[in-house]
């Protein structure tokens, strides 16, 4: 009765949530969000700098995010350069001081609190022509202004940045009386138009007063209450910029730093002043207000302009609404075509005449279009979620439970969907799309939760990237073995499949095609193993039946290519050399240069050898007829599959007990290419040695694994943001349900561009040999413009 319930309920969701109407929703959500984050700018203002300065919230305890948009944080050698050959200024009064410390400890980290705390300090780098300086002026009164006034006369160098705010003084000198504020209004009003002449050329910045712990104050500090604070601040942003009415001479209010102190004000030391991680919050907004705009960092979107589009970029956006047009006026002209030949009534003889035409038919240049017309329609929303400045970004931020709950809620909706398989062999079709699925799962969730910073899922991870690898090794090696098929078409055919996607973001996005690099990856592994088995003497299955010493041979082959990955694996000279003769430093350049391409080809170096070698290894087996793969029946006599699930159990336990008891991920990968292939076998029996869990998969995880690649890919731009520096948040304010419309958006997305890739790999890599090589003239053609024009907005840029 169970499983009758189970089955129903999985018809019933299936019958009325099919994939069509599920992409259907999508778009529409896609579109209704579009329409009010649009809206929202508008209305309220796009300006992500007025967001980073007044509004925010903590994610845990110490990391700030502000709202719709992402902080960077600053290394001592960015804010360098950043700052360089810059004059900043911090007057005011303690809470400015401690507010300027930490400002210069971003620049320099040694430095300590010292010497006079009520008088000026001034700290200068001289390798960066850097001057900081703090001035004492803990009231907002004639000798502020003064000071104020001189930066404004033509003779006085004006600094580039200035930070001003006081007012408890004022309350602690004058006892909270109102007379006090009725004089510090008079006195900001009459410095306000001078800091606002000021911001005509500089960033000036007012402080807002924070909140203060009233239980901790001392006896001489008990007549600085909020109420009193939240008075002068009121004032304070009352009249600053009441005047004016040029938008780039504003003084910047720096409010964000009240919403900081009443979350940590209550670990002050004195409930005055902050706690020292707090204003290092502060210094750190401060350095994203001013410098993200000069130094434009991936994962700093707060405060930075949309960038502008590149001559690839429009190039491309031509091409696709030209694409559009034409789809739609021969769409046009056959929807026309075929209302002309529809039935219609004779009416002298009262019969209905057959038509010529009983459906319009589709046309490869039809199909070629409409295909190209839904590609552009996602690569817009693509540019939308990530270049483009119209949904919000944040960081992440990794909790155990943000990456182990949403595990286990896939683990039972796998469980759920699971399904006997058509075939019971060793990793049959069913059963790597599944391995791939829930794999794919896993690393999204990783991804999205930040969990790169705890150790033990990060090396767990690597084995799950180690084992794409393998099955990249498993499966092509078995596919030339069996099928001997080295012809053009097959690699043809591959190469598109995986390079496609990749190859249209690098032109969309702006990206190095290096940036993708696990579809790098694959790809020269997969020409690896081509050539391998392609070249002289060309061994495969048939030929080997014939004469046992060609397996030798094969196994000769396999030597030699171990050989080349250790000796290249030891020699970055070498490998480096390789792959910076252009073009093929174009494809492998990151960053100006391939150390990334040789960090990534070096950490999994081994795996895809040992896929080929377990491949060779099975297929002999099952050849000899040394396995049985019957369903239901174990893979080995009972005795021997038990010691094997008994070995394979307490190695895959082993590795996640070394795993986790790894120190720094340094020592971890170092040991990682020679040891990852023992939890990948280890997982591979225990799956495969009992016949009833050979015999059943989840097609709700092979549904996934049929999609691997585009949501590993599309996951870059629109569920992560900033290049997977952050998170896309389409709608603020809601993270749970966030994250499942943009899941749900997503998923739907890369089905989409699945079934696009494969429409176009039909179109552009035909099976007939003088049509593919006039395609694959073409394709040189499109990649030598393709590097020319790289080349022109290289030279432009420079």
């Amino acid at each position: 009765m169970a499983a009758l319930a189970y089955t129903l309920g999985k018809r019933e969701i299936n019958y009325y949530f099919s994939v069509r109407s599920a992409k259907a929703l999508a778009l529409g959500a896609v579109l209704l969000l579009t329409a009010c984050h649009a809206a929202s700018r508008r209305y309220r203002g796009g300006d992500t700098c007025e967001y980073l300065l007044s509004s925010g919230r903590f994610l845990g305890e110490k990391v700030w995010q502000p709202h719709s948009c992402m902080m960077h944080k600053y290394k001592n050698s960015e804010a360098k350069n950043c700052l360089i050959d810059k004059h900043v200024v911090f007057i005011g009064d303690s809470r400015i001081r401690q507010l300027f410390y930490s400002f210069i400890r971003l620049i320099n980290p040694q430095i300590k609190e010292e010497g006079n705390k009520h008088g000026n300090i001034p700290f200068e780098d001289k390798s960066a022509s850097i001057k900081v300086d703090f001035l004492w002026y803990p009231e907002v009164n004639g000798s502020m202004r003064q000071r104020i006034k001189s930066w404004t006369e033509g003779s006085v160098a004006k600094p580039h940045i200035i930070v001003a705010g006081a007012a408890t003084w004022s309350i602690k000198i004058h006892n909270g009386s109102n007379e006090a504020l009725t004089q510090y209004k008079i006195n900001i009003t009459s410095i306000a138009p001078l800091l606002e002449k000021l911001a005509k050329n500089s960033d000036v910045y007012w402080v807002l007063q924070d909140p203060v712990y009233e239980d901790m104050l001392s006896e001489s500090r008990k007549m600085i209450t909020n109420e009193k604070i939240d008075a002068y601040n009121e004032a304070a942003v009352r009249i600053l910029n009441s005047s004016s009415r040029n938008s780039k001479a504003k003084v910047k209010v720096f409010s964000v730093s009240k919403l900081i102190a009443q979350e940590t004000i209550m670990k002050s030391a004195d409930g005055l002043h902050l706690p020292e991680s707090s204003r290092d919050t502060n210094a750190m907004i401060l350095m994203n207000v001013y410098c993200n705009k000069i130094m434009k960092p991936i994962d700093g979107s707060c405060c930075q302009p949309q960038p502008p589009l590149t001559l690839i970029q429009k190039l491309a956006f031509c091409f696709f609404t030209l694409s559009i047009i034409g789809y739609l006026i021969i769409n046009l002209i056959h929807r026309n075509n075929f209302r002309k030949n529809k039935s219609c009534t004779d009416l002298e003889g009262g019969e209905e005449k057959k038509p010529a035409i009983s459906t319009p038919n589709v046309s490869t240049l039809e199909m070629l279009l409409h295909s190209l017309c839904k590609l552009g329609l996602i690569m817009t929303y693509f540019y939308l979620c990530d270049r483009a400045n119209l949904f919000m970004k944040e960081n992440k931020f990794y909790t155990h439970s943000s990456f182990f709950i949403p595990i286990v809620y896939i683990l039972v909706l796998g469980v759920f969907y699971t399904e006997n398989t058509k075939e019971t062999k060793v990793l049959n079709r069913e059963q790597t799309d599944e391995w791939k699925g829930w794999m794919q799962l896993v690393i999204l969730i990783y991804h999205i939760s930040g969990a790169s910073t705890f150790l033990p899922v990060y090396m767990h991870i690597r084995v799950l990237v180690a084992a794409y690898l393998f099955q990249t090794g498993y499966g092509h090696f078995s596919y030339f073995w069996i099928k001997g098929d080295f012809g053009v078409y097959r690699v043809c055919q591959v190469l598109f499949r995986l390079n496609f996607l990749v190859v249209v973001l690098c032109i969309v996005m702006d990206r190095p095609y290096q940036f993708y690099y696990f579809v790098p990856l694959v790809t020269v592994w997969f020409m690896i193993i081509y050539a391998t088995l392609a070249v002289w003497p060309q061994i495969v299955q048939k030929k080997a039946n014939g004469n046992c010493l060609w397996h030798f041979g094969l196994l000769l082959k396999l030597i030699c290519l171990l050989t080349c990955i250790y000796f290249l694996s030891y020699s970055q000279g070498a490998f480096e050399k390789i792959f910076s003769f252009w073009p093929l430093s174009k494809c492998f350049e990151l960053n100006g240069n391939v150390y990334e391409w040789w960090f990534r080809w070096k950490l999994d170096r081994y795996v895809v050898f040992h896929g080929m070698l377990f491949a060779f290894i099975y297929l002999a087996l099952q050849k000899h007829q040394m396995i049985s793969e019957g369903k239901g029946d174990p893979l080995f006599s009972n005795r021997v599959s038990n010691v094997l699930l008994f070995i394979s159990v307490v190695s895959f336990l082993t590795y996640s007990i070394w795993a986790s008891s790894c120190k720094n991920k340094t020592e971890c990968n170092e040991l990682h290419p020679s040891v990852s292939v023992v939890q990948i076998l280890a997982f591979i029996l225990i799956r495969n040695i009992p016949g009833y869990v050979r015999s059943v998969y989840s097609s709700f995880f092979a549904w996934f694994g049929k999609i691997s690649l585009e949501l590993f890919i599309c996951q870059y731009h629109i569920w992560l943001a900033a290049d997977t520096k952050g998170i896309l948040v389409l709608i603020p304010g809601y993270p749970m349900f966030n994250v499942l419309v943009s899941t749900f958006i997503f998923v739907c997305v890369a089905h989409e561009i699945s079934q696009i890739t494969n429409d176009l790999a039909q179109i552009v890599v035909p099976k007939d040999n003088s049509t593919l090589l006039k395609r694959l003239l073409c394709i040189a053609g499109f990649f030598s413009g393709l590097l020319l024009f790289s080349a022109m907005q290289d030279q432009s840029r420079h």
